[in-house]
Order: C-alpha cells, then structure tokens, then sequence
C-alpha cells in the first residue's frame, strides 16, 4: 500500500521530513509493523497526479491532502461519531466542487481511498496544545491560538497559520512556526489519539488504514 501524501515541497530534505514525520504519527497510531509507504508528494495537484497515476497501473493506493475549506455539506452526512456514516462520505464529492481542484474520481476508485486534512494539516496539530507547548517552549503564547472550545475542523487555514504564527513569535529557543522548519516535526509527536477526537475526517483517515492494512 502506498500512501500520497500532500506536503515536503520541491526539497529532498523536505520530502524526508515529511515521509519520517507522516510514518512516526501512524507507527502511534497502531500502525506500526504494518505501515503504507508513505511518498511525499509536493503540492497537492502532484499528491492527485501520482495518485491517478498508481490507480491506473492497478496498485493499492490511498490519496490524503488537505481539504483547504470547510467540506460540502453533501460530503459528509450523516453522524460524524458513527463509524458507519464516516465510511459513506464522499470526499471526492468535495475535490470535484472545490474551486481550483475540479477533480474527477479515477476509475476503479472509491471514496474510501481519498481522505482529507480538514481544512489543513495544521488543524491536527492544534488538537495536541500539550504538545505545542512542549515543542516552544518558554514564550509560547497558548492564548494566541484559537479557541480550544472552537471545533478543529471549523476552523479555516489561514485562522491556523496566523494563530500559531502569534502563539510563537516571542518563544525563546524556538523561531515563530514555520511549516518548513516545523510541522513535520510536530507531526510526529503530537498524540493520534488526541487528533482523531478532535477531527472525525481524520478518524475515518486512520481507521480506515487500520483496516486495510490489517487484511494485507
């Protein structure tokens, strides 16, 4: 099973951190032993294209990029704490109507393949302040952030990064969040347990790998 993944830049270095910190948050999510190759895509357009292109030649391929917006309303209905009702949404429903994806269903695909960050990567790593706070240290401003009673998944991207850029200009040992020099490290140590409460997006992503690579 390969698992594209939308993040790492252009960079080598950057792609590492990305596949290293993508493996670390699903060896603790339960998945250790029994792990996707996690390929770092780039941009999310890339993450799609090489998506397609190992459907195509018929490998087991799973799709995870950022949904960039709140998802339609018609890609997720039903009961988000129902296991049943997550397997039914319809991310590619999403991808389709979003303003510049216009992204088809690749044939012999299904909606279970495809999984969103909602609405960014940096929502997960909100779900886990204890671990933010760590990671900066003194100076770290948790006020800064939003609301922790705000639900995660509400909250929009650019919300996200101006929040964690004010919680970290004053840190003493850290630079101000970056996502470069940043969020791949934090991905691999913030708790799965907390992200999957947190967002229902991301307990579909994890529970449905779980079961998939269980039968492999």
């Amino acid at each position: 099973m390969r698992l594209y993944v939308e993040g790492g830049g252009d960079a080598a270095l950057l792609k590492s951190a990305c596949r290293e910190g993508f493996s670390k948050f699903l060896s603790k999510a339960g998945l250790s032993g029994r792990m996707p190759r996690v390929v770092a895509c780039g941009s999310r357009a890339d993450a799609y294209d090489s998506f397609c292109t190992a459907i195509r030649n018929g490998e087991s391929a799973m799709l995870l990029v950022d949904s960039e917006a709140p998802v339609v309303a018609a890609a997720q209905v039903g009961d988000a704490a129902k296991q049943e009702d997550r397997e039914r949404w319809r991310p590619w429903l999403h991808l389709q109507q979003r303003q510049g994806d216009g992204w088809e269903i690749p044939d012999n695909c299904e909606d279970l393949q495809c999984h969103l960050m909602v609405q960014c990567m940096e929502a997960w790593l909100l779900a886990d302040r204890e671990t933010l706070k760590a990671f900066f240290g003194q100076g770290f401003k948790e006020n800064a952030l939003p609301v922790a009673t705000n639900r995660i998944e509400g909250i929009g991207k650019q919300q996200l990064y101006d929040g964690l850029a004010k919680a970290t200009r004053d840190c003493k040992t850290k630079s101000a969040y970056g996502k470069g020099e940043h969020s791949f490290k934090l991905l691999a140590l913030v708790d799965p347990a907390k992200v999957m409460e947190a967002s229902p997006w991301a307990r579909r992503f994890v529970e449905t790998l779980q079961s998939r690579m269980a039968q492999r």
